[in-house]
């Protein structure tokens, strides 16, 4: 599929994008490129293909949760500009 130069500045004017003539004309190829390859990819054959398969098995990368304490409070608060000892202490933001 081919966009013209009218259909590529359309698209920009939707984008709010400002473009140059020779981009325009960079974005006309690459977005044609693109548009053609999604047609090729539209002719596979994916009859009986389950639509969440996955080559790669999906696996949880996140570590177990196990509580604890990271760092000591003297660790934690020796840059806080004021604290309590267990707390940070900050100024009140919501007047009653």
């Amino acid at each position: 599929m081919r966009l013209s130069k009218e259909e590529v500045k359309h698209i920009a004017l939707l984008s709010r994008l400002s473009l140059t003539e020779e981009e325009v004309e960079m974005f006309q190829e690459q977005l044609s490129d693109i548009l053609t390859f999604v047609e090729k990819l539209n002719e596979l054959d994916t009859e009986g293909i389950d639509p969440k398969f996955q080559i790669i098995p999906a696996e949880n990368v996140l570590r177990e949760d196990i509580p604890g304490i990271s760092f000591s409070y003297e660790k934690t608060f020796m840059n806080a500009p004021e604290t309590d000892g267990k707390h940070f202490i900050v100024p009140k933001v919501v007047k009653k």
